[in-house]
């Protein structure tokens, strides 16, 4: 069986909307916006411009392969007011990794990493700490990522830095971890999930909490090898 390299087609999840801003869970495999390569118009922004019948702008982004909680604004001058609570760390961010080896129970990395993909001596503080959640075989940890700061690709390469790379990270991981998980555990994704936000409103300023249920690709890889996921 191939890698996954489409996500399926249809409306995306909604885990709040109102008239300011609306959140969705995204499929590993689909792009939040037109990037380098052409995707034939579907992104997250045309789905969900689709789905709500207006223009909508993005808040953040999510790498194309990892899923998850994404927040989008129904007016672009919303933009600034929710980027400068990202900015200024009043977003509440976390994730789930499969990491390659074992992990103890709290771990922060506390390590610069290049800003970009091709500069890589322009570097800039990053910040994720770790809770260990499970063990698989001893060797395989199920880790709750909190980033602290919102550099690209922070929490695959903080991991790759502490030599406990992502499954399924065809660009910091590891191979034969990789084939091997695809042919034991059928996980043809990278095995990182955006699942939870908490968020100022723009408007109101109250806070929004969503949580971003695991989608079956990982979920049941990560069920079968034991753990509890939703």
């Amino acid at each position: 069986m191939r890698p996954l390299t489409r996500a399926e087609a249809g409306p995306l999840p909604v885990l709040y909307q109102d008239d300011a801003l609306i959140v969705v869970n995204k499929p590993s495999a689909l792009s939040a916006h037109r990037g380098w390569s052409d995707e034939g118009g579907d992104y997250v922004l045309t789905r969900v411009r689709d789905f709500l019948g207006q223009h909508v702008y993005l808040v953040h982004r999510l790498d194309r392969a990892t899923s998850g909680a994404i927040v989008l604004v129904r007016h672009s001058e919303l933009v600034e007011p929710l980027q400068r609570a990202f900015q200024d760390g009043r977003v509440d961010k976390r994730y789930l990794a499969l990491a390659r080896g074992a992990m103890p129970e709290h771990t922060l990395v506390d390590y610069a990493i290049p800003r970009g993909e091709k500069d890589k001596e322009d570097r800039v503080d990053a910040r994720t700490e770790f809770r260990l959640l499970g063990l698989h075989a001893g060797r395989y940890s199920l880790v709750e990522a909190h980033p602290t700061t919102g550099r690209l690709h922070q929490i695959r390469r903080h991991l790759k830095h502490i030599s406990r790379p992502i499954i399924g990270d065809t660009t910091y991981g590891d191979g034969k971890e990789n084939r091997l998980f695809r042919e034991r555990f059928g996980l043809h994704r990278l095995a990182l999930h955006a699942s939870s936000l908490t968020f100022p409103h723009p408007v109101s300023g109250a806070l929004v909490s969503v949580h971003a249920a695991v989608p079956a690709d990982l979920g049941d890889p990560l069920r079968a090898m034991g753990f509890e996921v939703s």
